[in-house]
């Protein structure tokens, strides 16, 4: 039997790093929907394909293969055979990524991709709709969430140990506009799933919470 640990939330609430501990700790294979979808958006603004196109969308969407591979612990998101990975996190592509996120075939294509991996292997994947919508039945369902300020908090700093400067105050209504968007969105939106275990990140450290949803995973498996 394979098992599947869904981890679903708003920008910026630590999904990514939690998840990836997590799989790291439990041998899991870690399934970075956001990257996926961060990887389509650069597609489309490589090419210079907008959102609201959505005629070009059907068109190219086909042509798009998008793979997951590891180099020792690492992380690498495929495009089409090149490996886009580097240029995934800027605030363009993050933004365009939650725009084109709204479309349909864009998500069903992923999908079909996210479920084949959830049915051969033991996996853990974060997103926006895991748990309500990607994997619906998956074994223990987590709703990670801060506050915006935190959340804006955590992004600046990321962003200066960098060497980039930036202004909290914009990171914090992108955060929130970006909410407003993944919340609304008429396919599968953002929302917490009915069983899933709200746990507000706002006061923990990471290592406090990776080991809360490990707790929650052993506990899943005595019952």
């Amino acid at each position: 039997m394979n098992y599947s640990i869904a981890i679903d939330g708003p920008a910026g609430a630590g999904k990514s790093t939690i998840a990836k501990s997590i799989a790291q700790k439990l041998e899991f294979i870690y399934v970075d929907t956001g990257a996926m979808y961060r990887a389509i958006a650069f597609y489309f603004l490589r090419n210079g394909i907008k959102p609201e196109e959505n005629q070009k969308i059907q068109e190219c969407i086909h042509e798009i293969n998008i793979t997951i591979e590891y180099e020792g612990d690492v992380q690498q998101v495929i495009l089409n055979d090149e490996n886009v990975t580097a240029h995934l996190r800027t605030e363009e592509v993050g933004n365009m990524a939650s725009k084109f996120a709204t479309n349909r075939d864009v998500r069903l294509k992923l999908v079909d991709l996210q479920r084949n991996i959830a049915s051969t292997k033991n996996v853990i994947m974060d997103g926006r709709d895991i748990g309500t919508y990607v994997l619906p039945n998956a074994n223990l369902k987590v709703y990670l969430t801060a506050s915006s300020t935190e959340r804006a908090k955590r992004r600046w700093l990321e962003l200066k140990n960098k060497g980039i400067e930036s202004d909290i105050n914009e990171i914090e209504q992108d955060i929130i506009q970006r909410d407003e968007q993944d919340m609304n969105r008429e396919f599968a939106p953002l929302r917490k799933a009915d069983d899933a275990i709200l746990l507000d990140s706002s006061n923990m450290t990471i290592d406090e919470v990776v080991n809360e949803i490990i707790e929650l995973y052993r506990k899943g498996l005595i019952n």
